[in-house]
């Protein structure tokens, strides 16, 4: 490492540790950093660009902010000359990545992949320029791979090292069945980052396992190493659990304005500053100067977070519709006035019914259960009114306005 810096001017040297502040804000992990400095180093040195890999298997395409933090850290990689290499497991995805799994997952089909994948594609357009990002599919090399090439590949990692992974080793421990199969899905993910030569390669924490056989298998091939940059996984809404849509504590990037200021406006106090440097395009110091006025003071957390939702909602829907998401959620949440354009459903049932009955039927909640607790936890309104009784019964009037949570309001249209 010295000798490679010993050759760089002050001017070089300055730019290595601007890329390098860059790169390691909100990163978990650089396994080593030491080599991510030597190659960013080299790269400016020869005025080559380092190729960053993240693979997908398009399993889950519709994307929300947990899967932006990595596609965050790839636009800082592009925006400094880097190429990006994005792998799509149209191989690996017909197997299913094991990784956090207790049973093995369902093979997709190859048309679920190609789907899948190119709702990827449009999605990613917000965040990175799709047209400078090189688009693999692993199938060009794998599906090529004989009978022979797959021992061989199987005969340079030993089992014992396979179940060093958490989730294998659980299984076993707990009687679940593994099948040979999935004890193939890191191999292959490693000789894709052999056959593309990959300088680095993003993941979330849990892809520890997968990516680092990226490095066995090109230190195995004789190539040299990749450097395994792993981002943290984001806590969704809840402040607990990983940002997940079966969780239903997420924002999605495709989401209205609207609702998605309102869900930003949610998130945790204690979060805030996460969200800041992991999903949004704020530089170090200014999130650091947000970081600090907090922490004295000078700025009130309610207000730091209205700026986290408008940089959110602007970053993917544009600098006016952040102002117009803004000015409603402060009409609406913070002054108490409805909004203007709630959504008008016309009701063709009794005129008297339960509120519970109502709100199902309305589909504002999905179940009665759901609808009870709600109450229980006075967050349903009718016509600005709290309601506290489960079994409150209304009489339904022209223009009534029903109000489930922050966000959610439908007016009646009576049929006469």
């Amino acid at each position: 490492m010295n000798q490679i810096m010993e050759q760089l001017n002050e001017k070089q040297l300055i730019e290595v540790k601007r890329q390098m502040d860059i790169y390691k804000q909100g990163v978990q992990d650089i396994i080593p950093t030491e080599e991510l400095e030597t190659k960013v180093a080299k790269s400016i040195l020869g005025n080559s660009p380092l190729k960053i890999k993240l693979g997908l298997d398009p399993s889950a395409p519709d994307v929300h902010l947990g899967h932006t933090v990595v596609l965050n850290k790839l636009r800082q990689f592009q925006l400094n000359g880097h190429i990006i290499q994005l792998i799509i497991g149209d191989f690996t995805g017909k197997i299913g990545d094991p990784t956090g799994k207790s049973v093995a997952r369902k093979q997709l089909t190859t048309e679920e992949v190609e789907h899948n994948a190119k709702t990827y594609f449009e999605q990613f357009g917000k965040i990175i320029d799709m047209e400078k990002v090189e688009l693999h599919y692993n199938s060009k090399w794998l599906s090529k791979l004989n009978f022979e090439d797959v021992i061989n590949l199987a005969g340079k990692i030993t089992v014992a090292r396979l179940l060093e992974r958490d989730d294998f080793d659980e299984r076993i421990s707990t009687g679940k069945p593994i099948s040979l199969h999935e004890f193939f899905y890191p191999l292959m993910q490693g000789y894709d980052s052999v056959m593309l030569e990959c300088d680095i390669e993003l993941g979330g924490t849990d892809q520890h396992f997968n990516i680092l056989m990226g490095r066995h298998y090109q230190e195995k091939f004789g190539k040299e190493k990749q450097v395994a940059m792993l981002m943290p996984l984001l806590e969704g809404l809840d402040g607990v659990e990983k940002m997940s849509k079966s969780k239903k504590n997420y924002i999605g990037i495709d989401e209205a304005p609207q609702e998605m200021y309102g869900k930003a406006m949610s998130i945790p106090d204690t979060l805030m500053i996460k969200y800041f440097e992991l999903v949004t395009d704020l530089n170090t110091e200014e999130i650091n100067t947000i970081k600090s006025v907090v922490e004295n003071g000078n700025l009130h957390p309610r207000d730091a977070k209205m700026l986290l939702a408008r940089t959110i909602v602007r970053m993917y829907h544009g600098q006016e519709a952040a102002e117009e998401s803004e000015k409603h959620f402060i009409s609406v949440f913070q002054q108490g006035s409805l909004p203007t354009d709630i959504p008008v459903v016309q009701w063709d049932g009794p005129e008297e019914i339960s509120i519970i009955d109502l709100m199902v039927e309305l589909k504002m909640l999905s179940s009665k259960s759901e609808a009870r607790r709600m109450i229980s936890n006075r967050g349903v309104k009718v016509n600005n009114e709290k309601v506290e009784d489960t079994s409150f019964s209304l009489h339904l009037s022209e223009g009534m306005v029903i109000q489930v949570g922050k966000r959610k309001f439908v007016r009646i249209s009576l049929n006469q």
